[in-house]
């Protein structure tokens, strides 16, 4: 913040996404990395939300997310416009993107040119229609169109997330929406994992047979409890919690007053313990009353080595609680690591990942691939080829165009594209379409730029580039060709903006870096998102 990158708007976003996170290492990390992506570029706090939101999304574990889809609803709440109410419904991605899309299809079909209702009026009133009057409208009915975006270990059974219209969510409601789709079956075919070592017995075993990390905690939190319990501080509170008072104090001693005299150590200066049978008698006038007094002095020490003993078992018993309580976790760690997920999580790369995959997933993968438009589908699955280290997108193609390219194409070669094993290193890699001859990119092209782009690439925008349109070159055309390296996708606004607003200036490079610089002199850099 003191340089600038950030300012306080950033703040409450790291604040509500990476603030809330328990685990110490976890959230530092997610920090670190947030921070060094933000300082890189010009960012507004919704990018920020939704990096953050990327990164937490892994690792995602099963309570959390049930207890996500628990709080699914329906609620209302008046606006602060007079005789308005919003209407909001808490859905997952995939339900959400669904019923606007499926609003907006239906709002489109309603083309009279008497109808002076926006589109967002018309959804609206579809809405109304549908919920409280179904059946009693003439509009045939349509399909939701969604895009999703998700990683070869996402599929396989890794933790990866996926991307829905967008929006990122958890990689179990990815493979939940692509089994609901036909897409994977019910039950992938995994090998089974590994069997667990046996775990340590640390109420039979003696400590000198726990592993190092253990005993090394053993005694840290031991040496932890103490410095407390010397202290006089419990977990933050004054006294010990309540439970472990009411148990010292609801016992009783292993002793009576009678017994526990008897055995007081001597003392130095009356040679016998004060109130002893066998203590000689004292002639002085208060003899008694010094008696009840040590008495009472033996009395507390011996409550208070009582109370010591105890706090040692229960400080024992808390040590070897926590010890299960490590080790459980780290063979929990251990077994997921060891499982199908940890190894297609823990794999260097998606090629990696694929070379752990059984021969029965690997059957699923290319079955989804080679799916053509038609059934559940709007569109073939396509692959998205894109740098191990940048994300960038190189090229998207899918399983057909992988089969060609891997054949060398001559005339005499009669091997099977699969099975070609010539010299292909003068034929032309996989990267993006080839420019279109013509004002608007065919479709292989403007599918390969929105899918580069995701979302406006004027900086700070987050706005989705709409369907049909708003893919704008950057050197007019005929001067420059429709190509990859000469087209940027906006959303409505900015394209306006971009060709209206005077003293504006953009540049693309080659690689797809779209360079704004304002009136004033201020330089903002975009990069398309990375995979």
């Amino acid at each position: 913040m003191e340089a600038g990158a950030l300012h306080i708007g950033h703040f409450w976003t790291m604040l509500e996404r990476v603030g809330c996170i328990a685990d110490d290492a976890v959230r530092a990390r997610i920090e670190r990395k947030l921070l060094a992506w933000a300082a890189q570029r010009v960012t507004t706090p919704a990018q920020l939300a939704a990096k953050a939101r990327r990164m937490g999304l892994a690792r995602l574990d099963a309570e959390r997310l049930l207890e996500a889809l628990r709080e699914r609803g329906v609620s209302v709440r008046p606006d602060r416009r007079d005789g308005m109410a919003v209407v909001e419904s808490l859905l997952t991605v995939p339900e959400a993107q669904a019923m606007v899309a499926v609003l907006g299809r239906y709002a489109d079909q309603l083309d009279d040119p008497d109808d002076s209702r926006t589109r967002g009026q018309r959804m609206a009133d579809i809405l109304l229609d549908l919920v409280m009057r179904p059946g009693q409208h003439a509009l045939p009915p349509v399909q939701a169109q969604l895009t999703v975006v998700v990683g070869v270990r996402t599929l396989a059974g890794g933790d990866a997330p996926g991307e829905i219209g967008g929006e990122p969510v958890p990689a179990e409601m990815v493979r939940a929406l692509a089994r609901a789709l036909g897409l994977l079956p019910d039950a992938a075919a995994v090998p089974a994992p590994a069997p667990a070592p046996a775990p340590w017995d640390l109420t039979g075993s003696s400590p000198e047979t726990w592993p190092d990390w253990l005993r090394e905690a053993d005694q840290r939190w031991e040496a932890e409890m103490e410095a407390r319990a010397l202290a006089g501080v419990w977990h933050g509170q004054e006294d010990p919690p309540p439970d472990v008072q009411l148990r010292w104090w609801n016992e009783e001693p292993p002793w009576d007053e009678e017994t526990a005299w008897r055995s007081a150590p001597v003392d130095d200066d009356m040679r016998r313990a004060p109130g002893r049978a066998d203590a000689p008698a004292d002639p002085r006038p208060d003899a008694n009353a010094a008696s009840s007094s040590w008495k009472a002095a033996h009395a507390a020490v011996d409550e208070a080595g009582i109370a010591l003993l105890h706090l040692g078992r229960a400080v024992g018993s808390a040590s070897a609680a926590v010890g299960r309580a490590w080790l459980a976790d780290r063979q929990d760690e251990e077994e997921w690591r060891r499982g199908p997920a940890g190894r297609i999580d823990g794999a260097s790369s998606d090629l990696a990942a694929l070379a752990d995959l059984s021969a029965d997933q690997r059957a699923e993968l290319a079955s989804l691939l080679d799916r053509t438009a038609g059934g559940t589908l709007a569109d073939r699955p396509r692959i998205a080829v894109a740098d191990q280290l940048t994300g960038a997108l190189l090229a998207l193609t899918d399983s057909g165009e992988l089969r060609r390219r891997a054949h060398c194409d001559r005339p005499a070669c009669r091997r099977r594209p699969a099975c070609c094993d010539h010299d292909l290193s003068g034929l032309p890699g996989l990267g993006p379409p080839p420019p279109t001859d013509g004002y608007r990119p065919a479709a292989a092209l403007d599918r390969y730029l929105r899918a580069r782009d995701h979302r406006c690439r004027f900086p700070g925008c987050r706005r989705r580039v709409p369907r049909g349109g708003e893919l704008d070159h950057n050197v007019t055309y005929p001067d420059r060709p429709t190509a990859a390296e000469n087209l940027t996708g906006f959303c409505t606004g900015h394209h306006r903006g971009r060709h209206q607003a005077p003293g504006w200036t953009y540049d693309l490079a080659p690689d797809g870096t779209l360079t704004v610089t304002t009136p004033t002199g201020l330089v903002a850099s975009t990069d398309p998102p990375p995979y």
